[in-house]
């Protein structure tokens, strides 16, 4: 981990913090000074990283959510305003894969339970901790996409590529419009890493040949940095 990177008195809120990459971004930044605010659905999984958070000397708050409660998500900034009255970093990490196969076979309900995970929550977060990033001296978000191979138009990858290349175009859309701010937002594709959805994604594959979520965290570090110069694009781990 860099020598440089001091989140002290940074507040970070990262979406799908109870496992991979999510959960090794978390403790991360904890080490590096940030209180981070876990959200995810599993109370029992935010409790096992709080405690291995607490144990490197980091400070975590637990926020077991369902990201598919859109109406209640819009009342996270209020929320997180009134309990710290800031927020300095985003990580939009959680996503959902889906079923891969083709296209006009995905029944209605997954495709829009998928696009509803990876985009239309990340559309809410964006609304409602728009006035908070904007406020910090050098708010940062960071929103977790995946490969131009998929979100070109990968066959049978179904509603994730979809998802995954909307979000792309919104997120850019965002960096345009807060280019005149102290605000950095980026989009990052993390690559293949030894994760649940890579495995449920190419069962096939040896997940020992691929690196660890607490492998890639460097750039998750670098991005939500205050020296970090990155806006509106699209960088890879």
């Amino acid at each position: 981990m860099s020598d440089k990177i001091d989140f002290t008195g940074r507040i970070a809120l990262i979406t799908g913090a109870s496992q991979g990459i999510g959960a090794a971004v978390a403790k991360a930044y904890a080490v590096a000074g940030a209180h981070v605010i876990l959200l995810a659905r599993s109370q029992k999984k935010l409790e096992q990283i709080d405690d291995e958070i607490r144990e490197a000397g980091g400070q975590a708050t637990l926020m077991p959510f369902d990201l598919m409660n859109l109406e209640e998500l819009e009342k996270l900034g209020p929320t997180i305003y009134e309990r710290f009255g800031k927020l300095d970093i985003l990580v939009a990490n959680a996503g959902l894969l889906g079923t891969l196969g083709p296209l006009a076979q995905i029944s209605v309900r997954e495709f829009k339970h998928v696009m509803d995970t990876n985009l239309s929550a990340n559309f809410h977060l964006i609304r409602t901790l728009d006035p908070l990033l904007r406020a910090s001296d050098a708010g940062r978000a960071i929103f977790v996409t995946t490969s131009p191979g998929v979100t070109s138009g990968r066959a049978y990858w179904g509603t994730y590529a979809v998802s995954k290349a909307a979000l792309d175009t919104m997120v850019k859309v965002y960096a345009a419009e807060t280019a005149q701010t102290n605000l950095r937002v980026n989009l990052l594709n993390p690559g293949a890493v030894r994760t649940d959805m890579r495995a449920s994604a190419v069962p096939g594959e040896d997940p020992m040949s691929l690196p660890a979520p607490e492998d890639i965290v460097e750039v998750f570090l670098e991005l939500a940095g205050e020296s970090c110069t990155h806006h509106g694009q699209v960088l890879s781990a």
